[in-house]
């Protein structure tokens, strides 16, 4: 395995369908909404078919480093709502698996679960992450398990606003997702 090389294998267990978390994952273009904290921009430059294969995304991504990524990535394989593959290129080389697997049925007490796991194979591009990388893997592997945990937070934020539907009362005492880290917006938002 090369210094540069990664693989990640994070686990969610998220309570909601997974037609109900496909729904969400599958929607490339509302990423930067729901999930702040890690996509800065998403850009559809490709719709795909109605299962969503074919899909081709443009990114801006960050983690808590101060360093953001560049990547697209074109989804190779669709499942849905058990999951998708997805192929990278650009900062990131590599592929992405999310699979969904239902861990409690729906009208068990308690209400639904599903296991959601992400396998996450890729080689570091980018000029910093691919010379440091022999040296400084551990910190960029935090950096990945950050970015997942805000992401399963963000996640369960998303869904408890789907669920909440137009119930003005409900979606107000739901928090905000996690925003991203500085440095990446300070010039931005000094421009305001």
């Amino acid at each position: 395995m090369a210094a540069n090389d990664y693989h990640f294998v994070t686990t969610w267990r998220i309570a909601a369908t997974p037609d109900e978390i496909s729904a969400v994952l599958g929607d490339a273009a509302a990423l930067a909404r729901w999930w702040p904290s890690v996509y800065l921009k998403v850009k559809v430059v490709e719709p795909g078919d109605d299962r969503g294969l074919g899909k081709v995304v443009d990114l801006w991504t960050k983690g808590f480093l101060p360093y953001t990524l560049r990547w697209r990535f074109t989804v190779t394989e669709s499942d849905s709502p058990h999951g998708f593959r997805i192929e990278a290129s650009g900062d990131f080389v590599g592929r992405g698996i999310w699979t969904l697997r239902t861990e409690v049925e729906p009208d068990a007490p308690g209400g639904p679960s599903t296991l959601v796991t992400y396998d996450w194979l890729v080689l570091a591009e980018k000029g910093v992450l691919k010379t440091l990388s022999p040296i400084m893997k551990p910190i960029f592997a935090a950096n990945h398990r950050w970015a997942m945990a805000r992401g399963e937070r963000s996640l369960g934020l998303e869904l408890a606003r789907r669920h909440a539907g137009g119930d003005q009362t409900l979606l107000a005492a739901i928090p905000r997702a996690p925003g991203p880290t500085f440095p990446h917006n300070i010039r931005a938002a000094t421009r305001r």
